[in-house]
């Protein structure tokens, strides 16, 4: 079978997955009383929602995974790349599932030690890491802010329906994009099927009669997976800006996190705990409606997607240009947006 036809399987089996898991997986969260209920102040929603979409992403992206796995044959490396994914994924969910489900949810201490255990097995154990920094020591501890900070950011930019969902959809369709040209299979497929099991929970997540979340179960086993396939393939075969690329795919959730860090820090609060500094929030309280905000905040994924694919193709002087012009514009909203009160 060809490439395509495979990477077609790949995404159409974590899709078909995820639509029919998802309704099982809200049964079970409504059946064991697993919901997010808006009792602080933080919460945006109004009405207890079931938990628990992110296990059908999840399985979504493991189903089609093992499927492909069984109808074609990977290189050794490429299997255990995948394996490297899948443990410390697996990791990531169970910390989220947990979280989910304890009331009050888990001490932060024990969460970060989770995931420092979750990115010493993708990192230390099978050598996932930001490979163009040369010092093993500094690569290690870079990667693992690099893949800490981008599961927490999806976690954060979770305030929404379809937001870090759908962020991550575009985010893995472009990875998969970018990655086409390399021999680096596991990305192309990693980033494929969690595209595809994304989209097949994203209609329950709008839905609502049948809405349910995906949680921290979903947030930060998503944000691990996209973070750890960012480190697998080249972006600067033909300039070195590439090596913005990643940040520009997923700049959404990053300026999210950083912007929202910026905001509670002003206050004097903890940037670690809840508020509403969203800079989707902020938006809504100018008067967007949340269709609206999701429609944006989808576009400008694209154009970022877009952009960093042509960071990696073109000249090094118009990838330059480009990406300072992205920086500039950035700055000059989170400018705008700071002075949108939230209280």
């Amino acid at each position: 079978m060809t490439n395509e036809f495979l990477f077609l399987i790949t995404f159409l089996s974590a899709c078909l997955s995820a639509v029919v898991l998802t309704p099982l997986f809200r049964y079970a969260a409504v059946k064991f009383d697993i919901y997010d209920r808006p009792i602080t102040e933080v919460k945006t929603h109004k009405i207890s929602t079931p938990y628990l979409g992110g296990l059908a992403i999840w399985s979504g992206w493991l189903i089609s995974l093992l499927i492909i796995r069984f109808i074609t044959h990977f290189p050794t490396g490429t299997l255990n790349s995948i394996r490297s994914l899948f443990i410390g994924s697996f990791l990531m969910l169970l910390l989220g599932l947990f979280d989910d489900i304890k009331k009050g949810g888990l001490g932060f201490k024990f969460k970060f030690f989770i995931q420092i255990a979750a990115c010493v097995v993708v990192i230390v154990f099978f050598d996932i890491r930001i490979n163009f920094i040369e010092n093993y020591f500094l690569s290690v501890i870079l990667s693992m802010l690099w893949i800490i900070g981008l599961s927490n950011a999806f976690n954060i930019i979770d305030i929404m329906d379809g937001l870090s969902c759908g962020i991550a959809a575009i985010a893995a369709l472009f990875f998969f994009v970018i990655a086409l040209p390399s021999e680096m299979i596991y990305v192309n497929f990693c980033s494929i099927a969690l595209a595809g099991g994304c989209l097949g929970f994203l209609p329950y997540n709008l839905s609502k009669n049948k809405k349910i979340f995906m949680g921290d179960t979903g947030s930060l086993s998503i944000g691990f997976i996209l973070a750890t396939i960012a480190m697998g393939t080249s972006y600067t075969k033909i300039n070195p800006i590439g090596i913005f690329a990643p940040l520009l795919i997923l700049a959404v959730p990053v300026y999210e996190t950083v912007f929202v860090s910026i905001m509670r820090m002003r206050k004097g609060k903890n940037p670690f705990l809840g508020s509403k500094d969203h800079f989707p929030l902020r938006l809504e309280k100018i008067g967007y409606t949340r269709k609206q905000i999701l429609l944006f905040v989808y576009a400008a994924c694209f154009v970022l997607g877009i952009t960093a694919y042509l960071t990696v193709n073109l000249s090094q002087s118009l990838a330059l240009m480009l990406f300072s012009f992205i920086v500039i514009v950035l700055i000059f909203i989170a400018v705008k947006l700071s002075k949108i009160k939230v209280d």
